[in-house]
């Protein structure tokens, strides 16, 4: 019975080429009648609102009367799209680190995010974030408590931010914090497109019995304008297997905690 339910999300994880348009679609249009996206992509109205119903469940569109509307910023559906294969199998080995009980800290990145959907089953787990993106998949899960930190609320990245913020995130001490990067690598270790979101991870590792990286292969070599923190301040890293053996080699050699899902 668990190989099955593990076996339905994986499906859920994995948008057809159809969800991928109809997304597209809204980020260019921002919203869209049932009957404008049946016509622009030559299938039936029936069938394109059951495409709305599984995308809204999975917290890409808001349904309107007789259609749709994103529920992000364009930039964020096209993070939430790219690679969502691999981040929801870096998601789900996350959220396996959860126990009931736990309090833990879910940065805004979108990997990071991410693990929150794949709590179900889990009780009594509350969450510590700044990411407003968390809420979407959290308010289906009646067994997580959700604090919210305030802040300054950036739309790029579904993100609070600033004083209010960390002042938020320093009142809590919790087990777990995931956290996600812009890029990173063994010699400039993590780091972000923007100051304000690599206060936010330094603050909430700060806070943590156990901080965990969760990033897709792709950021691996990237480097950001900020620097976050070196990578040995990680108690574990989890990323997908398009990380080169050598890499891997590499960063396991370092003494790091490498987990390749």
């Amino acid at each position: 019975m668990e190989r099955k339910e593990k076996d339905n999300q994986q499906m859920k994880d994995v948008l057809s080429d159809r969800a991928r348009a109809i997304l597209d679609l809204l980020a260019h249009e921002g919203s869209l009648s049932v009957t404008r996206l049946s016509e622009q992509l030559t299938v039936s109205v029936v069938t394109i609102r059951s495409d709305l119903k599984s995308l809204e469940e999975l917290g890409y569109l808001e349904r309107t009367h007789g259609g749709a509307a994103p529920a992000f910023h364009a930039s964020m559906l096209e993070r939430l799209r790219d690679r969502s294969v691999e981040k929801g199998r870096i998601a789900r080995a996350a959220a396996a680190l959860v126990r009931d009980g736990d309090h833990i800290m879910v940065e805004a990145g979108t990997t990071a995010a991410m693990v929150v959907r794949q709590l179900a089953g889990k009780r009594d787990v509350h969450i510590v974030t700044n990411s407003t993106l968390v809420m979407t998949w959290a308010r289906a899960n009646p067994s997580l408590s959700v604090t919210i930190t305030g802040g300054e609320y950036i739309r790029l990245t579904e993100s609070l931010v600033g004083p209010l913020a960390l002042e938020a995130i320093s009142r809590h001490n919790v087990r777990l914090a995931f956290v996600g990067t812009d890029g990173f690598s063994l010699e400039r270790g993590m780091t972000a497109r923007l100051a304000e979101g690599a206060a936010i991870v330094k603050a909430m590792v700060s806070r943590a019995e156990t901080s965990v990286l969760l990033s897709d292969s792709s950021k691996y070599g990237r480097t950001g304008f900020v620097s976050v923190l070196p990578l040995s301040e990680m108690d574990h890293v989890i990323m997908d297997d398009g990380l080169s053996p050598d890499t891997a080699t590499e960063i396991r050699g370092s003494g790091i905690d490498l987990c390749l899902v």
